[in-house]
């Protein structure tokens, strides 16, 4: 489930970074798996930490049953995610648009590993203001889809955007560093596919 990605670079001594990846598509393989490998090797050559966790490999209930009002058990992968965020200082999320969204997988993660107590809490019983619990912790986001950019921004309101900068990384009190799309994936060529690959790795030296 979690993996400490393998590094042929020498680490710079009091430089390196702690990089967790955050692979949120449920395929097994594909375009974002790609983009996460290419983001690794960016940021293992300049002797960055790099562990990832694939979604799609993680044994866990995605569903909130009873809201954060009932207890859930925490199943073991879920409590390894929550480990493995609290030891990255940086955190990259590579996902898909689906209908506009994220990902059902990706949301049912953010909806158990993000819980109360770990990522924010409630500022008074009553309150519905959040005090954030991961301060200090960037991100950025890889985010693949089939429309083009101005469509998805101007047209749709780049509703996954928003969501994932304004309504949970922020009440977290994580910082979103960069988010880059890649798109329209259907139809692109391998010149293209390839470009993209380039830029993911460069982002990931970026950190």
């Amino acid at each position: 489930m979690v993996e400490a990605a393998k590094s042929g670079a020498t680490p710079i001594e009091g430089d390196g970074k702690r990089i967790l990846l955050l692979l949120g598509s449920p395929k097994p393989g594909g375009f974002c798996h790609a983009l996460a490998e290419a983001y690794a090797q960016g940021a293992r050559s300049r002797g960055h930490v790099v562990h990832s966790i694939k979604l799609g490999e993680m044994n866990f209930d995605p569903v909130l049953r009873g809201g954060y009002e009932q207890s859930q058990n925490l199943e073991p992968d879920v409590l390894e995610a929550q480990r493995q965020i609290h030891w990255a200082q940086h955190l990259v999320f590579i996902y898909p648009i689906w209908w506009g969204g994220l990902p059902a997988l990706l949301q049912g993660f953010f909806d158990r590993v993000l819980q109360p107590g770990f990522a924010f809490r409630y500022r008074a019983a009553e309150s519905r203001e959040f005090e954030p619990l991961l301060g200090g912790r960037s991100a950025d986001l890889l985010v693949s889809h089939d429309q083009t950019h101005w469509h998805y921004r101007l047209r749709q309101g780049a509703p996954a955007h928003r969501q994932m900068s304004r309504c949970i990384l922020a009440p977290c009190g994580i910082g979103l560093r960069h988010l880059e799309e890649f798109s329209p994936v259907r139809g692109s060529s391998e010149e293209q596919r390839q470009g993209w690959l380039r830029r993911a790795e460069q982002l990931g030296t970026l950190v």
